[in-house]
């Protein structure tokens, strides 16, 4: 029996003639890519599978993302929703744990280059839900400290959540290559963890056949409830 015989179902959250969203599981890619030669489990062909029926990625999460993404079943609902992720129209939420302690809130508005070395405007708003410190040392420090953030991207870029909290020096635990090495190897040492604490928790855009806005939020995976109960982040965050 291979990887895909066994794989359970695809969660749906929301389906109608348009669109399909899911809650993407870590570790799953989108779709076929030369770079991950290692899997033959893919979103797009599994929700085809699943469905019966041929499916549009409309958007793109990283590998070890989890969250909320958007499939198109038809041509004419693909074309409608590029064209809002193009006009910045689509708002979507993340939730990540990252090194150290975040501001309460705060905008990183830092430039990105793109694979074809060209340099972007990107903008990353974000909140602080709470704050962790526990009894682990961690290089010259006796404990070890840790903040849960919800992250709203204005912009688009390639691995943009990533690379903006790196740049404030609060890297996303589990985050390879892009965040730090020492803590990544703390927490597959110590917990076992390896990945990436990063979910797409809602997204919101114009429905162009219902004529209305639709917002669907993806509940977290269980690695990452069980890092926030581990770290002693708010089990209210939960409920």
């Amino acid at each position: 029996m291979n990887e895909t015989e066994t794989a359970p179902k695809l969660e749906i959250l929301y389906q109608d003639e348009d669109y399909v969203i899911i809650n993407k599981p870590h570790g799953l890619l989108v779709h076929r890519s030369k770079m991950a030669a290692n899997t033959n489990r893919f979103a797009l062909q599994e929700l085809r599978n699943q469905l019966n029926r041929h499916v549009h990625p409309a958007h793109r999460l990283d590998r070890k993302t989890s969250g909320a993404l958007v499939f198109a079943l038809t041509q004419e609902a693909l074309k409608a929703v590029r064209q809002e992720f193009e006009k910045l129209a689509i708002t979507k939420t993340y939730w990540a744990i990252v090194r150290g302690y975040t501001e309460d809130e705060g905008c990183i508005d830092y430039a990105l280059t793109n694979d074809k070395g060209k340099l972007q405007e990107a903008i990353t708003r974000y909140r602080t839900l709470d704050r962790s410190e526990i009894d682990v040392p961690f290089g010259k420090h006796q404990t070890s400290r840790y903040s849960l953030v919800e992250v709203y991207p204005e912009t688009g870029r390639m691995h943009q959540i990533r690379k903006h909290l790196a740049h404030i020096f609060h890297p996303i635990i589990g985050d390879r290559p892009i965040g730090c090495n020492k803590q990544n190897k703390l927490f597959l040492e110590k917990w076992n963890m390896n990945t990436m604490l990063l979910h797409a928790k809602n997204i919101s855009f114009h429905h162009y056949a219902l004529d209305k806005r639709i917002s669907v939020s993806a509940c977290l995976q269980p690695e990452f409830i069980r890092m926030i109960e581990t770290l002693g982040f708010s089990k209210e965050l939960l409920s």
